[in-house]
C-alpha cells in the first residue's frame, strides 16, 4: 500500500518525479528552458504545502508568475495528465486525492484565463 502525502519531503518527491515526467513530453522542455529547477523547486513545494498541508508562507499569484512562459493551451491538459499519473504512481489517500482535485481546478482556471489573455 502506498502512503499519503503528509509532509514537504513527500512533496519534494512528487515534484521531482513530476517534472522529470513532464520534461519528456513534446514541447515542454522549451517552456522550462533557462529555469534553474533546483532554485525554483522550493517555491513549488511551498505552493503545494500551502494547498495540501495548510502551511502558510505562499503569497505569490501563481498564474501571473507563468504569463511570460511560452505555454500553449494544449499543454495544460498534458500538465494535468502528468501530474495525476505521478500522484497515482507515488501516493494514495486523502491528500493525494486532494492534490488531484486541486490540480484539476488549477488547470481549468489556467486554461480559462490563458484563453482570454493569449488566444491562439
Amino acid at each position: 500500500m502506498k502512503q499519503d502525502i503528509t509532509n514537504k519531503q513527500d512533496l519534494e518527491v512528487l515534484i521531482d518525479t513530476f517534472y522529470t515526467r513532464l520534461l519528456l513530453l513534446d514541447g515542454m522542455p522549451a517552456v522550462f528552458e533557462g529555469l534553474n529547477f533546483e532554485a525554483h523547486k522550493p517555491r513549488i513545494v511551498q505552493f503545494w504545502a500551502f494547498v495540501l498541508l495548510d502551511e502558510s508562507g505562499y503569497t505569490t499569484n501563481v498564474f501571473d508568475k507563468h504569463l511570460h512562459l511560452p505555454i500553449k493551451l494544449y499543454m495544460f491538459q498534458q500538465w494535468l495528465q502528468a501530474f495525476v499519473a505521478t500522484v497515482n504512481d507515488l501516493f494514495e489517500g486523502e491528500k493525494a486525492q486532494m492534490a488531484i482535485q486541486r490540480a484539476t481546478v488549477l488547470t481549468f482556471t489556467f486554461e480559462s484565463k490563458w484563453q482570454k489573455l493569449k488566444p491562439e
